[in-house]
């Protein structure tokens, strides 16, 4: 089950999320939206977006760097493990707790506005916790960080990371023995991964110049009505 859940479910998750963002957004244009509730409520809106998706982007840049960057590279910059590992406890906690935050904000507004709440689907809703969920669990993970600040727990994940895109087959083997929080994060994380092309998330892939160009399928036509002034 563990060579499963991290040696053979991180490709499919990354299958399903590249291909299913592509079909949708060949398929079904104009569901790649982030449905804004704006209209109904701005001024919490404002401040929980800011929070959370400044802290999400953090966390995510984060993560992509501090995971795929070659160990080596940091070696050779002079960078300790243990510096690194610091460096993601303080930077990830002061992101996640902002993040945290900011979704907990966008979610109330979900769950206890009827409007908003009329106006949201399953999947609206279901997302944000499941976000919460793993932002939660990404802060918990700072404990067991600290109790391991030769960054030698780091490493482990950064191999398992490296190895899923470099096509280890012993990858999984590498965060065997972690903690079960880590474990749960990467589950998760993937899982995220897996659901994202079915959710709104598809709005972070956004390009503007694809809404600009002549090559843009699908253009919605608005009529005027019968009889209107012109």
């Amino acid at each position: 089950m563990h060579e499963f859940l991290f040696g053979t479910y991180p490709y499919i998750a990354l299958a399903v999320l590249a291909i299913g963002s592509i079909a949708r957004y060949e398929r079904d244009p104009f569901t790649w939206k982030s449905s804004s509730s704006q209209l109904l409520r701005r001024k919490q809106l404002i401040v929980g977006s800011v929070l959370f998706h400044v802290g999400i982007l953090v966390i995510f840049f984060g993560h992509l760097g501090g995971l795929l960057t070659p160990i080596w590279l940091f070696d050779a910059m002079g960078i300790s493990h243990g510096a690194k590992q610091i460096l993601a406890v303080v930077a990830g906690g002061v992101a996640g707790v902002m993040a945290l935050i900011g979704g907990v904000m966008l979610l109330s507004r979900r769950l206890l506005d009827p409007r908003i709440r009329m106006n949201s689907s399953f999947w609206d809703i279901a997302i944000l916790v499941l976000l919460m969920v793993q932002l939660l669990l990404g802060l918990a993970t700072i404990f067991i960080s600290l109790q391991h600040l030769d960054g030698h727990e780091m490493t482990l994940l950064m191999s398992w990371a490296q190895g899923i895109f470099y096509f280890d087959g012993a990858a999984a083997s590498y965060i065997e023995h972690t903690s079960i929080l880590f474990k749960m994060h990467i589950f998760l994380g993937l899982t995220i991964f897996l659901i994202f092309p079915f959710t709104r998330l598809v709005h972070m892939l956004s390009a503007p110049i694809r809404y600009v160009s002549p090559w843009r399928k699908g253009y919605q036509i608005v009529r005027s009505r019968k009889g209107a002034s012109k």
